[in-house]
């Protein structure tokens, strides 16, 4: 909920975690659908359903599958539909940052050919998923940390 304060500005830190969640749930579905783009993604007629020979590449650097993209599609609706509310935002962030920080680690033990890589991922998407992870984590407890302190230093609710 926001408030303005004495100065008449809006002291609705929650919202800070909220727009951050929007931004990244939006980044994910522009990924997914850029994924689907020939041209944007390279080698377009190598996108296979799922495995380590899709040889399609995002932007000619990251390793897609249809699976892959598809990840990325909910990944994105699922950022946009907890962004509504700053407790649901924040676990995206984090839940989200956690989930990736696993996929970098699958990623650094699963050798790009084996059959084990069936997301596919690559070099690197694995350090993709490493900033991302770390990243989103950090909004999460940043939002985390401030939604927090405008509960604690906000006065009285009298309605």
């Amino acid at each position: 909920m926001s408030t303005p304060d004495h100065t008449g500005v809006d002291t609705d830190r929650g919202k800070t975690v909220r727009t951050a969640a929007m931004a990244v749930g939006a980044v994910f579905l522009l990924v997914g659908v850029l994924g689907f783009i020939p041209g944007i993604t390279t080698d377009y007629d190598t996108l296979t359903f799922a495995g380590h020979n899709s040889e399609a590449k995002l932007v000619g650097i990251f390793q897609v599958s249809i699976l892959h993209n598809i990840v990325h599609l909910l990944f994105g609706v699922i950022g946009l539909a907890l962004a509504r509310r700053t407790d649901s935002a924040i676990s995206y962030l984090i839940g989200g940052g956690v989930v990736y920080l696993v996929l970098w680690l699958y990623g650094l033990v699963t050798h790009d050919t084996s059959t084990a890589n069936f997301v596919p991922v690559n070099t690197a998407d694995d350090w993709l998923h490493f900033v991302l992870g770390l990243g989103m984590i950090g909004l999460g407890v940043l939002g985390r940390n401030a939604a927090r302190s405008s509960r604690t230093t906000a006065g009285p609710s009298y309605g």
